[in-house]
């Protein structure tokens, strides 16, 4: 079912505060430091400045982190594996990071990314001062502006019940500066529908490389799992960034209401206390279905609530990029994906 918006005033609670930053700092893989609240960062009206400052922070913590050294270098290295040469072993990095990894060819170096955004109505949901939209498309430009420094291709597709802006991938003067000004224009918010547009990317981007699809996912399972098997049969590395408001996930509303459905505009009178159980199990099944299938399929899973600061978000895209140890493209056995 698609968010629901109280129809008069916010419930009570709807809009909890970002996660502190030492909830997600525990894990000493992660990027030290302070990390940025979301509700700050999107207080910045320029999408290209909110998204220079979260890679400076990203690229600032990584140096307090075990991963020290090693911001720029993720491009360039993965892990060992089994079968690699020795040769090419780095123990220096070895020495930063206790992990064993390789240095890439060159031809394994050139990242060739598109970021695939969801701008259907159901993004435009918020239980605070910014929309699961505005998060997605301050994360599409984080991970733009990161891997444009890289000096990696990136591309831009964004899709409500069709492809509706398409940018190649590329990397020379001016191209991030496109991608920008696209994620900044306000959606028009659509039906969500999936299915045709995944299809559809499956048929617009020949070049095998790494997409990375960032929706709240409030479609049917099946159909997703097919389209998803299409990226993944074309050579495609697949990583899914879900974005969900925090009150979708916990459903904290209290108080019984007129609630809209953001995206058929049908008006619905809500028990929280009589609706929470059910809305809790279907969500909960719903999520673990598309976990499911993204195992299956041998892609990379993330589950992103819009409180969680986008350092994180990065960090963790990046991270899985090493874990799976092998050039965009090449597809790996199914059930190697990491579901989280």
């Amino acid at each position: 079912m698609p968010p629901l918006d109280r129809h008069d005033q916010r419930p009570p609670g709807s809009a909890p505060a970002p996660a502190p930053a030492s909830n997600r700092r525990g894990d000493p893989a992660r990027p030290g430091g302070a990390l940025i609240d979301p509700a700050t960062l999107m207080r910045i009206k320029s999408l290209q400045i909110r998204a220079k400052v979260t890679v400076e922070g990203f690229i600032k913590g990584i140096h307090r982190s075990p991963y020290h050294g090693f911001s720029v270098e993720f491009s360039e290295y993965r892990e060992y594996s089994p079968g690699d040469d020795p040769r090419y072993l780095d123990w220096r990095l070895f020495a930063r990071s206790d992990r064993y990894y390789v240095k890439r060819f060159e031809d394994e170096t050139n990242l060739r990314c598109y970021l695939v955004l969801d701008t259907s109505r159901s993004m435009s949901y918020s239980s605070g001062t910014y929309s699961k939209s505005d998060y997605a498309r301050t994360a599409a430009a984080t991970i733009a502006y990161f891997l444009s420094m890289q000096r990696d291709a990136v591309g831009l597709l964004t899709f409500e019940d069709k492809i509706t802006e398409y940018l190649p991938a590329r990397h020379r003067p001016g191209h991030l500066r496109r991608i920008m000004a696209t994620l900044d224009r306000e959606p028009t918010g659509r039906t969500t529908n999936l299915a045709e547009p995944l299809e559809q990317i499956a048929a617009t981007v020949r070049k095998r490389g790494l997409i990375v699809l960032l929706s709240d996912l409030l479609a049917p399972t099946d159909a997703l799992r097919t389209r998803l098997g299409y990226l993944r049969s074309r050579g495609h590395d697949v990583v899914v960034l879900r974005i969900l408001d925090p009150a979708e996930v916990a459903f904290n509303f209290t108080t019984p209401a007129m609630y809209l459905d953001v995206e058929s505009g049908r008006e619905l009178y809500i028990d929280p206390d009589q609706a929470r159980a059910e809305y809790l199990r279907k969500f909960n099944a719903h999520a673990a279905e598309i976990e499911r299938a993204c195992v299956d399929l041998g892609i990379e899973y993330e589950r992103v609530t819009t409180d969680m600061p986008l350092e994180l978000v990065l960090f963790d895209l990046l991270k899985a990029r090493i874990r799976r140890g092998r050039r965009p493209g090449r597809r790996s056995a199914p059930g190697r994906g990491g579901a989280r």
